[in-house]
């Protein structure tokens, strides 16, 4: 093997150094003025090295609401602006100004059209947003700023907002202008929506529901409850402004309680049917650690009726079960709110014997409290007539409903459908006493029991019911 002395490998080596810088020179130039980043740099009369970015992080859910905010921003700033993208490996984790900069040292990002994706905005309603672009406008004093929207992925997902400009306060300003809009138009507004939490990166799991129109003949309650509810809940938001005049609180706390199936859901959809105009949150159990987040959404989005079904899943007595953290939070979400919000709190329980006592009895928590109880013998023969809808009933109606003394209006519908079908069975129109025999007799028989018992069946139907429905004789 040659060897060879020092000095002649000091001199190869500096001959390899200028030849490794001469490239790096060569590459760096070259990049520095690719499309991208020129594209930047040349809107914001500054190198790269002088600029200033202001980010905000929206959950994924608000992406939709952000896009409608940038667009209605370039409407007034800059109308003629388009958007541009950025095409290369792992966008979706890199910073829009990291990607920039990749772009002058190495060349791996090149400058391309937007990515877009697909967001919703109602029950059966999408709306196409950016996932990846930016766009060149102007800050509200005319300064050049660089918009980006996108989504990113490092421990959880959500969209981003980045503004790129020489000034920090023309970027701040920007950034300001379109959460404003933000918040007006948000699509979330006036919608009844769903939450729920899953573990995986605490991603939020949103679900638009259509928002039902229901009359007050649709729900059949004892006199005065339904109209002591309505009065709660969209008359105290009818005289909104003319009670914060009066000092008097808005917030306030609705509970309904009864055995399972007797219509505490149904009221809670009526409910929500009377203020088309409120923001609806209705929080699963699953996602009930983020009732502080929901409480929030109402808040911004209000009139707003934050909905929470079976609270005593997560409300028992202290006295027997151990204490539910989510309990707390659920009080302290109640308690943080003002009280001139237009915020209604609207629990529902099938135990309300077991609920906390702080939940149901210290003021500014719950302020009313209804039973929706089993329906009584008037009520049931109005939930027959209800429920057959468009067909006549020529059932003698006095003897279906002695024969479900004791049911909810539950079993009830349910009972109906059968009838019904029974009647579609038979080519038959009309719904008679053989019609309403027969399906007693089966929801009655022990292959049911556990039918009646999900239905909230109570004592009744009995056997030998078949007989008591049979028409006189002449």
């Amino acid at each position: 093997m040659t060897s060879i002395d020092s000095h002649d490998a000091r001199a190869l080596a500096e001959s390899l150094r200028r030849v490794y810088d001469a490239v790096a020179q060569r590459v760096t130039e070259e990049n520095a003025t690719s499309p991208l980043a020129a594209k930047v740099t040349g809107h914001l009369g500054r190198p790269l090295g002088e600029v200033v970015v202001v980010e905000e992080k929206y959950r994924l859910f608000e992406h939709a609401a952000l896009q409608l905010a940038a667009d209605r921003y370039l409407s007034a700033h800059s109308p003629d602006a388009e958007w541009f993208g950025i095409v290369g490996s792992d966008v979706r984790w890199e910073s829009l100004i990291n990607l920039i900069a990749s772009a002058m040292r190495a060349g791996s990002v090149l400058l391309g059209r937007p990515d877009y994706t697909v967001a919703s905005i109602g029950p059966d309603a999408t709306m196409d947003v950016i996932k990846l672009g930016m766009v060149c406008t102007h800050a509200p004093d005319g300064t050049p700023v660089v918009v980006g929207v996108s989504n990113r992925e490092d421990y959880s997902k959500y969209a981003l907002l980045t503004v790129i400009a020489a000034d920090r306060a023309a970027a701040t300003a920007v950034r300001e202008e379109i959460d404003r809009h933000r918040n007006e138009l948000d699509p979330l507004r006036g919608q009844v929506v769903s939450f729920g939490f899953s573990e995986h990166r605490e991603n939020e799991l949103l679900t638009f529901i259509p928002r039902a129109d229901l009359t007050p003949e649709d729900v059949v309650l004892p006199d005065g409850r339904l109209e002591a509810l309505e009065e709660h809940v969209v008359g105290i938001g009818r005289h909104a402004d003319r009670l914060r005049e009066a000092g008097q609180h808005l917030r306030r706390g609705l509970l309904l309680y009864g055995p399972p199936g007797t219509g505490k859901t149904h009221t809670v959809r009526y409910l929500l049917g009377r203020r088309p105009e409120s923001t609806a949150i209705l929080m699963t159990a699953e996602g009930m650690s983020k009732i502080d987040f929901a409480v929030a959404l109402a808040r911004r989005l209000q009139p707003s009726i934050v909905v929470i079904e079976d609270v005593d899943l997560i409300g028992e007595d202290r006295s027997q079960f151990e204490t539910s953290p989510l309990l707390f939070a659920l009080l302290d979400a109640m308690d943080g709110v003002a009280g001139d919000a237009d915020v209604t709190f609207l629990l529902t329980t099938n135990r309300v014997e077991t609920l906390e006592a702080a939940l149901v009895q210290r003021p500014g928590r719950i302020d009313l409290a209804v039973e929706v109880p089993p329906p009584d013998g008037p009520a049931r023969a109005r939930l027959v007539r209800l429920y057959a809808r468009n067909r006549p009933v020529e059932a003698d109606v006095d003897k279906v409903v002695a024969a479900t003394e004791g049911v909810t209006a539950s079993f009830v519908k349910e009972l109906l459908r059968r009838v019904v079908l029974t009647a579609l069975r038979r080519d038959e129109h009309a719904l008679t006493d053989d019609h309403f025999s027969t399906v007693l007799a089966q929801m009655s028989g022990d292959s049911e029991s556990l039918t009646r018992a999900l239905l909230g069946g109570g004592t009744a139907p009995q056997p030998r019911v078949k007989a008591r429905l049979e028409p006189p004789s002449c």
